[in-house]
Parts: structure tokens; sequence; C-alpha cells
């Protein structure tokens, strides 16, 4: 047995395990919250793992992959094949970057500027596709995380939405990483409440709210997401 037949093993022993105890957790969060768990969309996040998790995922029936940077993403799509997978830009996406991420991914969860959605705008438009994009909200309002302050956002995400070549799917935010179950309950909190203020003005804005990690993914689950980046509590610490 080959190194990499290994490592693919290890990764669906390690799914086989996992997979049911996330879905299980999803299960739980939804039906307490009284909503279906179909409802909930679970992307797989791979990042800083290798292919082989990828494979692993894909064969455990898992369809969402998440990517953190631009040259994995290209890295896995190159080897996997673009139709593989539904392809989801997770991090933080420099401007340079941001024609091969559209071309390689079929989701953006991390439009964070006006800017960025203007450049994916233009390079839709420049190769006649619409590329799906969230646009990400810093509303826990942490210093060190990028997004539009939420209770300034609501006109920068209509324009976004208006903009040709691209179509805006929903919101997206990341909570912080601390014990106080409040916090992070009001960072979820402000992000649905920001979402119902701008699909209540335009229905160019999606339904989707991508929030929710391994940590924290009963909490966003209860305040409305419905797209959960699970990846720790799939494939395990990252290397």
């Amino acid at each position: 047995m080959t190194s990499d037949a290994t490592l693919s093993l290890t990764y669906a022993e390690r799914l086989a395990e996992a997979l049911p105890r996330v879905r299980d957790r999803i299960a739980a969060a939804a039906s307490a919250a009284g909503r279906d768990a179909t409802s909930v969309r679970l992307v797989a996040v791979t990042k800083a793992h290798p292919v082989e998790a990828v494979l692993a995922a894909l064969g455990a029936g898992l369809t969402d992959v998440g990517e953190n940077r631009v040259e994995e993403l290209e890295h896995k799509v190159g080897l996997l094949g673009r139709h593989a997978a539904t392809w989801h830009m997770i991090g933080h996406l420099q401007s340079r970057k941001a024609r091969t991420a559209a071309a390689l991914s079929d989701v953006i969860h991390s439009v964070d500027s006006v800017k960025l959605g203007e450049r994916i705008s233009r390079f839709a438009v420049e190769e006649g596709q619409t590329v799906s994009v969230l646009i990400q909200v810093n509303s826990s309002g942490e210093a060190s995380k990028s997004g539009f302050r939420p209770e300034e956002a609501s006109d920068d995400i209509l324009m976004l939405a208006s903009l040709p070549g691209i179509q805006v799917d929903g919101l997206m935010t990341m909570a912080p990483f601390v014990d106080d179950e409040a916090i992070v309950t009001d960072a979820f909190r402000r992000l649905r409440e920001l979402h119902e203020r701008v699909r209540a003005q335009t229905e160019d804005v999606g339904c989707e709210l991508s929030m929710g990690m391994t940590n924290d993914l009963d909490i966003a689950i209860r305040e409305g997401s419905t797209m959960v980046r699970i990846g720790t509590a799939l494939f395990g610490a990252r290397t």
C-alpha cells in the first residue's frame, strides 16, 4: 500500500466516525430551532489538508469543499478537476487573486470590500460568467477580522448586489473564538438582522447565511445559519 493510499484511508476512517457525529449535531441544532436539518449546508473545509482529504470527503458523500487560500484551491482543482466538487473560497481574498478565485470557485464567501466586489464583477463580465459571492461582515467588531461593519454595511451590500456579473447569494461572518456563548450569539444575530434588513430592500440578495464552524455551529444554526464551514471536527487538526 502506498503512502498516499494509507493517508486516504486514514481520512476515510476518520470521516466514517466524525461525519455522523457532525450530522447529528446539525440535526439536533436544527430541530431545537424548529428547522429542518436539510436547510443547513455542510461545507467540508479541507484547507491545510492534502488532496486525499478532499477525496475522502467526496467518497463520504460530501460535495461542498472549502479552501482558504487561492494557491491551495488552484492545486486541488488542478488535480481533481473543476467539476469534482462544489468549491468554496472561504478565506481572505486579495484583489490580485480575484480572477483566479472567480474562475476556480463556485462560491466566494469572503467579499469584504467594495473594491474586491467591483474587481470580481469586472472579471466576470469579461469572461461572460456569473460569480456567486457572499458578502463578509465583521459582525463581532474585532480588529483582526476583515469585512463590512454591520451598522454601515447595508448601502454597500445593495450596491454590490446591483453589479453585473456577480450574484450575491447572502452574507458571511466569523464569530469570536471565545467561550462566552452570549458574545458568539450576538455576532451571529447581528448578521441575521442585517440580512433581514437588506433582503427587505431588495430581491438581489439571496437567502444564504454562512456562519458557524466546529466550535460554534450549534449557536449559528440556532441563529439562522444555512451554511456551516466545518474542518477540525471532520479532518482533525491541521498540519
